[in-house]
């Protein structure tokens, strides 16, 4: 009885999750009775047997993995996601190689997308196998498509053999950054958890900062397939330490075969079938929009009404499946959830670009090598991963995490900003200070919307929120890439017109960021520098949109606190 009692006593004093999950946000909340209460209580202890599916409101008895072997875990689920991060941008400088092997200039568009709508139109179903299924075989499973992938795309002998095995690898990636936040979930009580999901999210972020730097170094001292081969010793390690490391899971022990037949039920696959096309058409539009076809163009307009009209019934059927739809219309519902999905939608947006169009700031107009430009991408990298993992360990102590979502959103908005002022001639001491701005921003509310969404379902409904979270996160990517691309394009060509009009702009954007100094006169190089200045100022502004979009998103994260709870222990 004293057990109950102080676990009642927990729950009272933790002010993060006294109302019912998954109910509109104005539904009351009555306080159950004490009859209740004891019913449930004696309800648990029946049910001792099953593993824990208990909510973020108490979380007492789970067993969370400690020490070394906790450890052992982040590190791997950090480094799974490094690579997966780093194979997203790697292949960018590698593409000039790889259309000379295969004469596939034509191609080019697939190379990218190819990964990216595998893995955006399978990350809401790896939610739902997640939540049926152990995470840590889950998540191995998507490692080895993620690793099998990359091997195909290593020996690949033609375009389609190429496109192919990025494919497969967008497949396997598509579960990595959801498991790894629900294989952390299931190791770190919830009061820990913002400053390793912190550490995971800004070191595994850094593969995007440094993959054009790998993949330039590799195609140009050795061949371009090591940009796929370097995946497999990394992968290979981080199986193999796993597979001895038990991790706790939060679904409940059913037989294999009673759980693949009624996963196959829950899976939602009609709901699937109507979110795959509703996110691929949605990504052909942004990838086409202003490069391929013009914005007005009736394929770009096609793409989105299609888009927009296929997402309104996907709507409709979820609302219909209730708590058993791929993404249950009850969590949509949830104020906390969606907000969190667009802040984190718009910060990562702000995180892409910065990764993106800094280092082609110093590779196209102050003209550095591709290895010095990751040197000075250093004042990002090490503010960003400094400020997550302060971040996340005063969350802890303090509990309360929106203001740090707030202000992560206004610090990288007066950071992008500031880096739109760089110039052909800005000094050493501005760029380096401008750059700890932004990612001391970025850095401490990168993990905010995760710890928002965790604290609000169910935790046995955690996956499933992951995968909306990485969902989001990889849509935005994906949509301010080529916002931040199509503004490139425009201002460049506006720009040379004021700055260099004796030059072609279709050749100097035919040359890259880095060619054109070889085929313009050199009395034109200046021209052209403060040009790329120019239009790479433009992006940011885009930037600061984004971080202003997910200023007001953060409001809407809740004033909840994860602070853990102290027990008060009965007098003797």
């Amino acid at each position: 009885m004293e057990k109950r009692e102080s676990s009642e006593t927990e729950v009272a004093i933790g002010s993060d999750t006294n109302e019912p999950h998954y109910k509109p946000i104005n539904e009351s909340t009555k306080e159950p009775s004490s009859a209740t209460k004891e019913e449930q209580g004696s309800t648990t202890e029946d049910n001792s047997n099953l593993q824990p599916t208990h909510t973020n409101a108490s979380e007492d008895g789970w067993h969370y993995v400690t020490g070394m072997k906790l450890y052992l875990v982040i590190g791997m689920v950090t480094l799974a996601c490094f690579i997966m991060l780093l194979d997203t941008s790697i292949v960018a400088t590698a593409i000039p190689s790889i259309t000379s092997d295969f004469h596939s200039l034509g191609d080019v568009g697939w190379y990218g997308s190819s990964y990216l709508i595998c893995s955006c139109a399978l990350q809401p179903l790896t939610g739902k196998i997640y939540s049926r299924f152990s995470s840590k075989w889950v998540f191995m499973f998507f490692l080895f498509l993620f690793e099998l992938g990359s091997m195909i795309t290593a020996l690949a002998t033609s375009s389609n053999m190429f496109i192919v095995g990025r494919a497969v690898s967008g497949m396997g990636g598509s579960g990595l950054v959801n498991g790894a936040l629900t294989i952390i979930s299931a190791c770190v009580p919830l009061h820990k958890r913002a400053a390793y999901l912190g550490f995971m999210m800004s070191f595994g972020q850094i593969g995007i900062l440094v993959g054009p730097l790998i993949g330039g170094s590799l195609t140009q001292y050795t061949t371009w397939r090591w940009c796929f081969w370097i995946n497999l010793p990394a992968g290979g390690v981080t199986a193999l330490i796993l597979f001895f490391i038990n991790i706790p899971s939060r679904v409940e022990k059913i037989p294999f075969r009673n759980n693949v037949k009624a996963t196959l039920v829950s899976l939602d696959l009609p709901g699937f079938f109507l979110f795959a096309p509703t996110a691929i058409m949605l990504l052909f539009a942004l990838q086409w929009g202003g490069t391929k076809y013009a914005w007005g163009s009736a394929t770009i307009i096609g793409l989105f009404c299609g888009s927009g009209g296929l997402f309104a019934v996907f709507l409709a059927w979820e609302y219909k499946k209730g708590d058993d739809a791929m993404i249950p219309f009850s969590m949509i519902k949830i104020r906390i959830v969606w907000c969190s999905c667009l802040s984190m939608l718009f910060s990562f947006g702000t995180q892409i670009i910065t990764s993106y169009y800094l280092a082609l700031y110093f590779q196209a107009v102050r003209g550095v090598t591709p290895t010095l430009s990751g040197v000075y991408l250093l004042p990002t990298i090490l503010s960003q991963m400094l400020m997550a993992v302060i971040a996340g360990v005063l969350v802890g102590r303090l509990g309360y995490y929106m203001p740090w979502a707030i202000a992560s959103a206004v610090l990288s908005a007066i950071g992008s900003g500031l880096i739109s002022t760089f110039t052909p001639t800005t000094s050493t001491g501005t760029w380096i200070g401008f750059q700890i701005i932004g990612g001391v921003g970025r850095g401490c509310g990168m993990q905010m919307p995760i710890i928002a969404v965790q604290n609000v379902i169910p935790s046995k409904q955690t996956s499933v929120g992951m995968s909306l979270i990485a969902f989001c996160q990889t849509l935005g990517g994906a949509m301010f890439l080529s916002f931040a691309q199509t503004g490139l394009n425009t201002g460049l060509k506006e720009a040379l017109h004021q700055y260099a009009p004796e030059v072609s702009a279709q050749a100097v954007a035919a040359a890259g960021a880095t060619g054109f100094r070889h085929i313009i006169p050199a009395a034109s190089v200046p021209g052209v520098i403060h040009a790329y200045s120019q239009a790479i100022s433009h992006v940011f502004y885009i930037a600061v949109g984004a971080a202003a979009a997910s200023f007001f998103a953060s409001w809407g994260v809740g004033w909840k606190s994860i602070k853990k709870a102290k027990t008060v222990k009965p007098e003797a």
